[in-house]
């Protein structure tokens, strides 16, 4: 037996085919790895900086979790604020009558954070955003009388 039937008669052909795959995979792999080689580079450059920010999530996943327990607790929702917000604007315009108008919105704030009112900054926050008090452009503020 010489030439092709000896190939074919010891599984010549299933061996150069095993063969030609793995050579071909070697130099896909090969080729893989040197394209992605400046990012392996680039990671093993800054590993102190990789290890301080996985440091830092292990040490932020620990709290997160207690506090997002005790948040859920004590979270008021936002949309009660526009349910109250003809009162909000009655006691608002209470306090800028003391103040007089126009008045400066820090004023205002600190005047209402003294008497308890709830949450003053949304509250402010909504009535501008409602155009309810509107800029006079010098920094002062003023009541929209239209609204």
């Amino acid at each position: 037996m010489n030439g092709l039937e000896a190939i074919a008669a010891h599984n010549g052909w299933a061996i150069s085919v095993v063969g030609v795959s793995i050579v071909f995979t070697g130099l896909t792999l090969l080729s893989l790895t040197i394209s992605q080689l400046h990012k392996v580079i680039k990671f093993w450059d800054e590993r102190d900086k990789f290890s301080q920010q996985v440091k830092q999530l292990w040490k932020k996943e620990e709290p997160r979790e207690e506090k997002e327990e005790e948040e859920e607790e004590e979270t008021i929702p936002d949309f009660c604020l526009a349910q109250d917000i003809d009162e909000i604007t009655r006691q608002f315009k209470l306090l800028t009558k003391r103040i007089g108008e126009p008045f400066p919105l820090p004023k205002l704030l600190e005047i209402s954070e003294r008497c308890g009112l709830f949450r003053p900054h949304s509250a402010i926050n909504y009535l501008l955003r409602t155009e309810r008090i509107l800029p006079d452009g010098k920094g002062y503020f003023y009541w929209n009388e239209n609204k």
